[in-house]
């Protein structure tokens, strides 16, 4: 399995080229060497020249033909979204070839993206597309807290049409399987109830009862050390505080907030159950401030160093 790790420079109109360029700037040279970046050289140049570093990009960049780049900053583009899209591509074909051992990815504009006729809700579901995975789940990890979402990127009522049994289970084994590859001997795993608090004996909905416990319960028969439902206003910070290694949030909200109100520049986001390794940003293309040369890279840092530790890994089980 190749040490490399392959960084998608994400929307040539954001953020993405520069924390990018930063993050390169700042490794080790062994780092360097084992990292390539998925993007348009001329929009990553133009990024260097904004951030004010010197390094030469010709050795570690895929470079990938983008009409008219460097595009203008901070504005919202088709041509853009198709790029973002092409970068993507080219990497998890890579990935799939053995070529990278990880895909991290920089912040994607999806209106743009679908502009661009690429129509995906966000980078998993794109994944999944590409690689042809039945399912993948989107889990949020930071020093003191992690979470891994039943669904994430649709309404709150469809969210709540997809919390059944089999999905919440499925999501609790994911999550499981996730933890004890980067090192944990038997995660402790808390489940997020879906109504205030947990329904109250189905005052307040009875979907707790009915299609999470029994998930739980189906989990904790596979020897899975799990508990639920708890209410998701107590269930965070007491995950937060060190009871539980992961919480299994039903929607997007639900597991983004607490992770963002704690964790917000250090968070990664990573993608489970793909048939390829992903790390990513937990930001957005943060297209007011593109090109001014002043987005932190710290997220970043973050979801490369996992992406090493992810590499790290399967060259063990190798």
């Amino acid at each position: 399995m190749s040490k490399t790790i392959g960084i998608t420079m994400g929307d040539p109109c954001g953020v993405g080229p520069e924390i990018t360029i930063r993050a390169l700037a700042e490794m080790s040279d062994a780092d360097r060497q084992a990292t390539r970046i998925y993007g348009n050289l001329p929009t990553l140049e133009a990024a260097r020249d904004a951030i004010g570093v010197s390094i030469d990009l010709a050795p570690y960049v895929v470079d990938l033909p983008i009409e008219g780049a460097p595009l203008p900053w901070g504005q919202l583009s088709a041509v853009a979204g198709d790029a973002a899209f092409r970068f993507i591509e080219k990497a998890v074909r890579d990935a799939q070839s053995g070529e990278i051992g990880c895909i991290v990815t920089a912040p994607i504009n999806k209106e743009a993206l679908n502009m661009a006729g690429h129509h995906y809700d966000g980078h998993t579901g794109m994944l999944r597309s590409l690689t042809g995975a039945s399912a993948a789940y989107m889990l949020l990890a930071s020093e003191k807290l992690k979470v891994i979402h039943v669904s994430t990127h649709v309404s709150l009522q469809e969210a709540i049409r997809r919390a059944t049994t089999e999905r919440v289970l499925a999501t609790i084994r994911a999550g499981d399987a996730h933890l004890k590859r980067v090192g944990y001997a038997q995660p402790r795993i808390a489940v997020a109830g879906i109504n205030p608090h947990c329904g109250e004996n189905g005052l307040f909905g009875t979907e707790d009862d009915d299609q999470i416990a029994p998930a739980v319960a189906a989990a904790r028969a596979e020897g899975i050390e799990v508990q639920g439902p708890i209410s998701a206003d107590t269930v965070f910070h007491r995950a937060y505080t060190g009871a539980f290694d992961l919480v299994v949030a039903q929607y997007h909200d639900q597991g983004h907030i607490p992770i963002k109100l704690v964790a917000f520049d250090t968070a990664v986001n990573v993608s489970v159950d793909l048939p390829i390794d992903r790390t990513s940003v937990d930001h957005g293309t943060a297209f007011d401030i593109a090109g001014k040369g002043i987005a932190n890279h710290g997220n970043m840092n973050s979801a490369i160093a996992y992406a090493r530790k992810l590499v790290a890994g399967l060259e063990q089980q190798g």
